[in-house]
């Protein structure tokens, strides 16, 4: 069993890792220097360290979407909305507290986390127990969030960066890692450590491929289709506490806007099923990291910035293109006619 496990997730990890190689290959065809790395002010900068840094919230994000996708067989349009919300209210915890302490800045990301779990209850109801199809629930917030974000701001794009909140967005003095790839990689070892530890991926793989059969094996739909949108508002609220720090202000209007579509990218490139059931976090995390690499490769090739889109669009047409069961099925048709076509030809 655990080799049969093993294989299935190998073989879904073949298109986000054959990706990411071909984008490497690329670079380095660009300019063999890719992968230097220096060294300023006791810090990594370089190409690899700047796409660790520069995806840490997509990752996160994609997480939660992994599980929201898995459970609900739909997406989660609203998380860039959601983390500019949540992390307006820690902004304003901030603010309001006139303190540059350790404390005081956990407990504004406390406020924020409790701000996205409501935005995760909130749209999980609707969800789980209005069976409103997600990215409809989801919607509603898509639409209106950056408004409530605004108000919450006083209409205004506060300053939150101090000495801490800098080092948090940045650099730690003696910590030659950025911090929030170092944030990126804890909450991954923490996500890692709840799938181990609990039954979440078994019972989000089962509703997600037949609700009806989970609920005759005594697993609850609602409570999970529930749980993984409280875990989507969790990954929100750190995704929008790294940004906001990094940025040192908040603005509603442009903080993670249209993350969604790259998050939703990430899953489809890890090999998960858009439609709900089996999944794969490291497959999604590979995709995120993916996507980072696929922007910062189309500057590297100075592709204009307006143009990345199309690009984008063109390569998103390709990747799903190849990874259709359609296509799948004719190149397994045609790896079986290679092999049995030499041995015809022996007998």
């Amino acid at each position: 069993m655990a080799t049969l496990r093993t294989k299935h997730t190998a073989s879904h990890l073949i298109l986000p890792l054959s990706v990411l190689g071909l984008l490497i290959v690329i670079n380095l065809i660009k300019g063999a220097d890719y992968f230097s790395i220096s060294v300023i002010n006791g810090a990594l900068y370089g190409n690899i360290p700047n796409i660790l840094f520069g995806a840490s919230e997509l990752v996160i994000i994609s997480i939660g979407m992994t599980l929201v996708t898995a459970s609900s067989g739909g997406q989660d349009i609203s998380v860039g909305v959601a983390a500019t919300i949540a992390s307006a209210v820690f902004g304003q915890v901030l603010i309001a507290s006139n303190q540059d302490t350790v404390m005081t800045i956990v407990l504004a990301l406390l406020a924020s986390c409790g701000t996205g779990l409501l935005i995760g209850a909130f749209n999980g109801s609707l969800v789980a127990v209005f069976k409103v199809q997600p990215m409809v629930a989801t919607l509603i917030l898509f639409t209106g969030g950056r408004s409530i974000a605004f108000l919450i701001d006083g209409k205004l794009s506060p300053v939150v960066g101090t000495k801490l909140t800098g080092q948090i967005g940045g650099v730690i003095p003696g910590v030659p890692i950025q911090t929030p790839i170092i944030l990126t990689f804890v909450f991954i070892g923490l996500i890692a450590l709840v799938l181990k530890l609990t039954n979440l991926k078994l019972y989000a793989e089962s509703v997600g491929i037949n609700e009806k059969a989970a609920r005759l094996n005594g697993i609850n739909p609602v409570s999970v289709k529930f749980l993984t949108f409280l875990i989507m508002g969790i990954c929100t609220s750190v995704a929008g506490f790294i940004a906001i720090t990094k940025a040192g202000r908040h603005d509603s209007v442009n903080l993670l806007k249209f993350i969604e579509l790259d998050a939703i990218l990430a899953v489809a490139i890890g090999s998960n099923v858009l439609s709900g059931g089996k999944f794969s976090i490291t497959g999604s995390v590979i995709g995120a990291y993916t996507i980072e690499v696929l922007n910062r490769t189309l500057l590297r090739l100075e592709v204009n910035t307006e143009a990345i889109k199309a690009f984008k669009a063109v390569f998103i047409i390709v990747l799903m293109a190849v990874s259709s069961p359609v296509v799948r099925e004719f190149a397994r048709k045609t790896v079986e006619r290679i092999r049995t076509k030499p041995a015809k030809q022996e007998v």
